[in-house]
């Protein structure tokens, strides 16, 4: 085991469970191992699941709970190195030479260096976590670039030479599975598959992150959303929209709506496509329960 040390306090799969639902995140016994295992083993984790599921605030949470600096990669359909590295100010250098006259200037200083998250990542002082979301969205180079950033830690700056980690982080990345990551990545990773919870889980997700929600509450609208993933639906309602909604209904009960009144006039909380709504209109009661 490589890094069971840094993170003091967690030594076991039951202490990240219980550390993680002090930061409000109700995770499962099987995630919570996949991330001790991570840890201790010094791998990334990769998280995949669909939209909603709570791969992301499952990031945030352990920061929170490791109480470290998060740096976040958003990849995206066409994201190159230099978004995810780093940039040189341009405009900013222009303007130093025009200052500068004939005086001696390095535009390559670090003043006239952006750092980008992977070089953020590279400078931490301290104990810190990188999320690299949604890594199925960019393409497959920016995928073989990230595999080569993950092997070593260290990038170079042909300006300034070679740039090494003097505290790796624990890496994190999700994927929403629209396409196949590359074998190479996945085998560098501890991976683990986050599905929507059980309907008893996902009340106790509710109840830990709602306001003022009762637990029959709670429990009517799990059931609701149950009801809504079973269907074709364009967006399947994630687990926070189960929160929202289930918020929104009592929001709209406690100004004396009835139920499940106050449930279907809550449902643009847990619905967002027309076309969602139009095809479940006929049926929005039976759905509502």
């Amino acid at each position: 085991m490589k890094n069971g040390a840094r993170f003091k306090g967690l030594g076991s799969p039951q202490d990240v469970q219980e550390a993680l639902s002090q930061a409000l995140y109700i995770a499962s016994e099987d995630l919570a191992t996949a991330i001790y295992l991570a840890m201790v083993l010094g791998k990334p984790l990769l998280l995949e699941g669909a939209p909603g599921v709570g791969k992301t605030e499952a990031a945030k949470a352990l920061s929170a709970t490791l109480s470290c600096e998060l740096i976040r990669l958003q990849c995206y359909e066409g994201i190159d190195a230099n978004t995810a590295l780093y940039e040189w100010n341009f405009p900013r250098q222009i303007l130093a030479m025009r200052q500068a006259d004939d005086a001696k200037l390095n535009i390559y200083d670090s003043e006239f260096l952006i750092a980008r998250p992977l070089l953020q990542a590279l400078h931490l002082q301290s104990e810190g976590l990188l999320l690299i979301d949604e890594i199925d969205r960019a393409d497959h180079e920016f995928e073989a670039l990230l595999l080569e950033f993950l092997s070593d830690f260290q990038i170079t700056i042909p300006e300034r030479g070679r740039v090494c980690a003097s505290q790796r982080p624990f890496v994190i990345l999700t994927s929403n599975r629209t396409r196949d990551l590359h074998e190479a990545l996945r085998r560098r990773c501890v991976y683990h598959w986050i599905d929507y919870p059980s309907p008893s889980l996902e009340v106790d997700i509710v109840m830990s992150r709602a306001s003022n929600v009762a637990k029959a509450t709670a429990e009517a609208i799990v059931a609701a959303v149950g009801r809504l993933r079973a269907e074709p639906l364009a967006k399947a309602p994630g687990v926070a929209e189960t929160v929202e909604w289930a918020d929104a209904a009592t929001c709209l009960n406690d100004l004396g709506e009835t139920w499940p009144e106050a449930f279907r006039r809550s449902i643009g909380v847990v619905l967002k496509e027309q076309d969602d709504l139009s095809f479940l209109e006929p049926r929005m009661r039976e759905i509502i329960g």
